[in-house]
């Protein structure tokens, strides 16, 4: 078949790689100059199936408020008469119950395994080198309630068979030596083993070589106007390079996906977050991070690639501003100094944000539509980099007509509109 696919980043660019191996004539289209230039550029790092969990659940819209009073806050709001944000915060909450995120992190999870293992598969496969490590994620608690309220979320992690250890201080200091200098100020932690870190980017830009050898076409400076359909089916990408045309469609635009699917009649929940980021050059490796902790109490992730520190995190509701706010560069400032006060210059960091695309119940929207030939992957949020060599594959599959490895329920687009969609 003869494939279009919108957008470059991490999930766009490792189908395309899943549908030439497939045997496929692929073409990405990308109104940027290269891939992964956009929201996969310089995310936290973090590939931690074990850390998958949605941002709905029992307590949130509490915590929330909260959040938004810290001095360091995790969550900004800004009002805007932006109706498909309050839509989606009013579906948000709907989801902040404890039946739904049980499922909602079930589906997650069973995503985000597979994806690590995809992973695994394709970096032997390909010899792709992104500043990988496989050491695991450490989630850091400030207070014992913290630590208390991992039940639930142990209880999923036991339920689908995903390795875990509870550590007092001295035990998430032999993991991570560095905190040995600051270990009073936290009580204990949840070490997740089999998560990994690396360098989005790095791998973005790796497997688009290896796409491009097997015959992937990149059409990068490519503006994006709208897709065509007709008698049902899809025909053809209008582009500022023209119309272009194939036998399937699939749309991986992260958060500008919706605006491309709304006149088609697929209506789905996906709002930009933005999220910020910054690359902190390493200038003590003894007081540098071995690999990614997550601060709970400021939900910001300090990651070591290489020769850097990358420090991801903070959730800021303003539409698709891209705007740098420094209050944010502040809040991760704070974070990185507080946990490794020795391991970096944060006088020379690198200041970034990115629009994540979130789904009120933080699943990814996966699969087909209504209309014949035109596919989505898109929706997942701060996981897209985890779950990209999973969602990758089970794309390919799809709509290679093969089944996929991993159960797709929960995970299509039907849990919104039942009954008008296919799986």
């Amino acid at each position: 078949m003869n494939i279009l696919i919108l957008g470059s980043g991490v999930i766009g660019t490792t189908t395309a790689y899943y549908l030439a191996k497939a045997g496929h004539q692929v073409t990405v289209v990308e109104r940027q100059p290269g891939p992964a230039l956009e929201t996969s550029h310089a995310n936290a790092g973090e590939v931690s199936p074990g850390y998958s969990a949605p941002w709905a659940g029992p307590g949130v819209p509490m915590k929330a408020v909260k959040w938004m009073l810290m001095h360091h806050s995790p969550l900004v709001v800004w009002p805007m008469l932006d109706m498909a944000m309050w839509r989606w915060g009013a579906q948000m909450l709907r989801n902040c119950t404890e039946a739904r995120y049980r499922t909602n992190k079930g589906r997650m999870v069973r995503l985000a395994e597979y994806s690590r293992d995809c992973l695994a598969e394709l970096r032997t496969e390909t010899g792709i080198q992104y500043d990988q490590r496989t050491q695991g994620t450490l989630q850091l608690f400030r207070t014992q309630k913290q630590v208390d309220g991992t039940g639930k979320d142990i209880e999923i992690l036991q339920q689908y068979g995903v390795p875990f250890e509870v550590l007092d201080r001295e035990g998430y200091c032999r993991y991570e030596p560095a905190l040995a200098l600051v270990k009073e100020k936290f009580v204990g932690a949840l070490r997740l083993p089999g998560d990994e870190t690396g360098d989005c980017f790095k791998f973005t830009q790796g497997i688009a070589e290896r796409a491009a050898e097997l015959g992937v076409q990149f059409r990068f400076d490519t503006s994006i106007d709208g897709i065509e359909t007709s008698g049902g089916k899809f025909t053809g990408v209008r582009t500022s390079a023209g119309t272009l045309t194939a036998d399937a469609c699939l749309v991986a635009l992260g958060s500008y996906s919706p605006m491309m699917l709304k006149p088609l009649g697929i209506d789905i929940p996906v709002y930009p977050v933005k999220g910020y980021s910054i690359t902190v050059p390493i200038t003590d490796a003894a007081g540098a991070p071995e690999s990614t902790i997550m601060d709970e109490t400021h939900k910001v992730a300090v990651t070591r690639l290489g020769d850097r520190i990358r420090v991801g995190g903070t959730a800021e509701l303003a539409g698709f501003s891209t705007k740098l706010r420094e209050a944010r560069r502040d809040t991760l400032n704070h974070v990185v100094s507080d946990l490794f006060p020795t391991g970096g210059d944060v006088s020379k960091a690198e200041f970034w944000c990115g629009l994540r695309p979130m789904t009120p119940d933080g699943t990814p929207v996966l699969g087909g539509t209504h209309v014949n030939g035109l596919y989505l992957a898109t929706g997942h949020g701060t996981l897209g980099w985890t779950m990209a060599a999973g969602t990758g594959r089970v794309m390919a599959d799809l709509i290679s007509g093969r089944p996929t490895d991993i159960d797709m329920s929960g995970l299509t687009v039907e849990r919104y509109q039942p009954g008008r969609f296919d799986a």
